[in-house]
């Protein structure tokens, strides 16, 4: 069955690291401070800079703790998953850590590394500011086990109406056709039609290609089963991803998504498919106008579909400030929390209950249309899929950027669906 806005909205009853920011003033207070672990992947732009301002959130009630970032860099949290497997492994949990909100968390809970945290959303009230559609992905039943703390969507396209201006595309493409026509053009007027970074990026443009091709109700079946990954319809979605693809000169292994966004934003780039955290890295940290120095739209043939993810932070058993975990968490479900983040972040907030002025012209846009789209789940940021499948979507779209290979890419893709279905 689809999961279309009602049935999301009815679905239950509802790193590179060790620095220390430290939340006393310092002298002998910050010497008996108690530390707090926060593991997350959040260390450039728009994402770095929410963390921060929810640390400064957390530090209103809670003077004698010690912020310890444990961040770790890259890869959309690849790199920090693969640490803290590790850590996990071997006993020794951060205070608190970041998931995704979906199938990510669903390995920790079923390895019983988590903390049931239901008391909290009693205590704070969250089961009625929280959409009962989020609760239920961060919940098995009746127990929560998490704590989101804002809503991102993937499926954005982003472009620099100066380069489409110079290549001569007066409308933004709405369909692949038109993209690939539009990209053809930049590409002759001497621009980078698609400006890509390292692989998760290019498996992040590939959930949306399947998305825009297949629709939502059939993107979501591929998750269930009930369409095959050998079908002739996915074939069609491959083979749209590789026509894209064919621009995308820019891909780079070393690239982050900040350096990627930066070509757009130096009009060395048309377009970039990427989340909406570009929205706050363009337009905060890089002093970019909306709809003027940089602009966007609905990845072509998704308009109507709002592929979501959801960060969100858990306590994992073992912790070794617990109290400390649990301030903090209480601070990432609060409104105040919610809103210092989210702004800075450039999400909306998992809160029902939020104030839309301070948010700039895109998110005051995504808020709107988080209300009436269609709702779909991210594979690369962790809603649709387990841990473990989408590692091995990543090994097969790994041999598929060396071989180019489509019928071998969606044996590939095949194989690993009928292992984790």
């Amino acid at each position: 069955m689809p999961l279309t806005r009602r049935h999301f909205l009815q679905a239950t009853g509802l790193a590179a690291g060790g620095t220390a920011l430290t939340a006393c003033g310092g002298g002998q207070a910050e010497k008996t401070a108690t530390p707090l672990s926060v593991y997350s992947w959040w260390t450039g732009g728009g994402e770095e800079a929410g963390l921060k301002a929810l640390v400064e959130d957390f530090r209103k009630n809670n003077p004698d703790v010690k912020f310890v970032n444990e961040a770790v860099a890259g890869g959309a949290g690849d790199a920090a998953r693969k640490k803290l497997a590790s850590r996990l492994a071997a006993g020794n949990p951060p205070d608190t850590f970041q998931g995704h909100a979906g199938a990510e968390l669903n390995g920790y809970i079923e390895a019983g590394q988590l903390e049931d945290i239901s008391f909290l959303y009693v205590e704070e009230g969250w089961r009625q500011v929280l959409p009962v559609s989020l609760r239920s992905l961060i919940s098995d039943g009746a127990t929560s086990y998490s704590v989101p703390v804002n809503v991102h969507r993937a499926n954005m396209m982003w472009h620099s109406p100066k380069v489409l201006e110079r290549a001569g595309v007066s409308d933004v493409p709405t369909t692949f056709d038109a993209l690939l026509e539009a990209m053809d053009r930049v590409k002759a007027a001497g621009a980078a039609p698609l400006a890509l970074g390292e692989q998760w990026t290019v498996q992040h443009l590939l959930e949306t290609v399947l998305l825009g091709v297949l629709g939502p109700r059939d993107y979501g079946k591929l998750w269930t089963g009930r369409l095959g990954w050998e079908s002739g319809r996915t074939r069609d979605a491959l083979e749209t991803f590789d026509a894209v693809l064919d621009f995308g000169g820019t891909y780079a292994p070393g690239r982050t998504w900040q350096a990627a966004s930066k070509q757009l934003a130096d009009g060395r780039a048309a377009f970039q498919i990427m989340g909406d955290w570009v929205d706050a890295y363009l337009g905060r940290d890089l002093s970019l106008t909306p709809k003027k120095d940089y602009h966007w739209s609905p990845v072509p043939q998704t308009a109507g579909a709002y592929q979501f993810l959801s960060d969100s932070f858990v306590l994992p058993k073992g912790a070794a400030h617990r109290e400390a975990a649990l301030a903090w968490l209480r601070t990432c479900g609060s409104r105040s929390g919610q809103q210092a983040f989210n702004v800075k972040k450039g999400s909306i907030p998992a809160r029902t209950d939020t104030d839309p002025a301070p948010y700039g012209p895109y998110l005051q846009w995504a808020l709107s249309q988080w209300r009436t789209d269609e709702i779909v789940g991210s594979l690369t940021h962790g809603v649709v899929a387990k841990n473990e499948w989408v590692a091995d979507i990543g090994t097969a779209l790994g041999g598929f950027l060396k071989r180019r290979n489509v019928p071998a890419f969606q044996e590939a893709l095949a194989r690993a669906a009928d292992k984790h279905i």
